[in-house]
């Protein structure tokens, strides 16, 4: 883990500094794979507790004392899986669309949970919409006539999601990813240069007390980083577009420990509440399609333009590079076209899965790193920094670490035993995991509970 958290620090620009006291188990059960997930799941956290730690320092002249716990850890790492209502039930992520097919020449996965998605996929195969079980038994037979790379054209050209499975060489090789090591893992590059259009508030118990975080992300990843600075001390307001409004469980998990409000930036009165909120924003995080907000000015060098002195940190699914650059995607699309999912294979016959959506995760506290680091870059020097992560640069991270020749993932099955001891009460009966990592002897907490989609003001508080 030491190594691969020096090589997070290294892209930061912060060599030399002391990670934090771990306690546990280096291997968590629930972590369990052919892959190393445990490493990267706990390097990503202590990467993101490090830089918190410098931040501190850089405010207030005094590094605070941070511990992890390994098993805590595990347990952040299905958050969404643990999360459970009043009632204790949780809510299922995926829809009965989104899965893995068995295509002519190997297999499909295909993500159609939301329902622009779904309808988008269908048209893709021609297939009219129904019932779930009728319109499965459909997808199923037109898929398994068709290779698979045709399903992922057929559905990538209608504005849906499929991806063919390939090895890790066949990834390379269709995408034009370098095998490996040629760019970093969370990438800065300058924005815009000082001085400060206003400093950070004064500094507070927290890292990043004060700071105000603007958050145009959905789905784990981004979410995960974004709610870990709140949970740092940050201001965090998320933003969604009210005509799309999110999923039942992403509407709660996505929004604990930040403010939520809805804007319709395809109004002229919607994009300038949104630049109205970014002129007092310290960091910006977006995670849409490379150039999809542009339309909005808010790409990095528009907000540098408009902005200065605002951070910017922009996490894609693919990168920005080829035709996989302007490409939607999620965790588990990246883990099956990456190759991880025939790395996992339990008999090389049908891909396999990680025992967690480790893509997302990490990449969050990747994320919620990057921006620490940013702000204590800008602090120093006045500098504004654009920070960018990709679900596929984190997943070329993960097999770089290479595949063991024995041990298979648990992570699915594992039951909850010892995850309660990580629960926290979120409000109005509903639980989830706390976040990992404690400072000077004290637990992170989640501030803005209960959790609440878009019923925020579009304002700071």
């Amino acid at each position: 883990m030491v190594t691969l958290l020096d090589g997070i620090l290294a892209d930061l620009g912060l060599t030399g500094l002391a990670g934090p006291r771990l306690v546990g188990d280096p291997q968590p059960a629930a972590l369990a794979s052919p892959l190393a997930v445990a490493e990267c799941a706990i390097a990503s956290v202590a990467a993101c507790l490090t830089v918190a730690a410098d931040l501190a320092s850089v405010r207030t002249g005094r590094r605070p004392d941070v511990a992890l716990d390994t098993e805590h850890v595990a347990a952040a790492m299905r958050s969404e899986v643990w999360l459970r209502d009043a009632d204790g039930r949780g809510i299922d992520g995926f829809a009965p669309l989104s899965r893995l097919w068995r295509a002519a020449d190997g297999w499909v996965r295909t993500h159609a949970n939301y329902p622009w998605h779904r309808a988008a996929l269908l048209a893709s195969l021609g297939v009219d919409d129904g019932r779930d079980d009728e319109v499965q038994a459909q997808v199923a037979d037109v898929i398994a006539v068709r290779p698979a790379s045709e399903v992922e054209r057929a559905a990538y050209a209608a504005g849906g999601l499929a991806v063919a499975a390939r090895t890790r060489a066949h990834w390379e090789a269709d995408s034009g990813y370098a095998p490996a090591g040629t760019s970093p893992l969370v990438h800065l590059a300058p924005l815009s240069r000082g001085p400060l259009p206003a400093p950070l508030a004064e500094p507070g118990r927290l890292p990043a007390s004060g700071v105000k975080v603007l958050d145009l992300t959905r789905v784990i990843a981004g979410p995960v980083g974004t709610r870990m600075l709140g949970a740092l001390g940050a201001d965090v307001l998320r933003v969604d577009d009210p005509h799309r409004p999110e999923l039942a469980l992403h509407a709660v998990d996505g929004v604990i420990g930040k403010a939520s409000t809805a804007l319709d930036a395809g109004t002229t009165d919607g994009r300038r509440a949104l630049h109205r909120l970014l002129d007092r924003a310290d960091v910006l995080v977006t995670g849409y399609r490379p150039g999809a907000l542009r339309r909005l000015g808010l790409d990095p060098d528009q907000v540098a333009d408009r902005h200065p002195g605002t951070i910017v940190v922009t996490l894609s699914a693919w990168g920005t590079a080829g035709v996989w650059g302007t490409r939607r995607g999620f965790d588990s699309l990246v883990q099956i076209a990456t190759g991880i999912g025939w790395a996992t294979s339990p008999d090389g016959a049908r891909p396999g899965a990680l025992p967690c959506q480790l893509l997302d995760h990490a990449t969050g506290y990747l994320i919620a790193a990057g921006a620490l680091a940013a702000l204590g870059r800008r602090a120093r020097t006045g500098d504004a920094t654009h920070v960018s992560v990709s679900l596929a640069r984190t997943a070329r991270w993960l097999l770089d670490q290479g595949v063991a020749p024995v041990g298979q993932s648990a992570g699915e099955n594992a039951d909850a035993r010892g995850v309660d001891a990580y629960r926290t009460a979120l409000g109005n009966g509903w639980s989830t995991i706390r976040p990992p990592g404690r400072l000077d002897g004290r637990s992170l907490g989640w501030p803005h509970l209960p959790p609440a989609y878009a019923e925020a003001p579009p304002d700071w508080s």
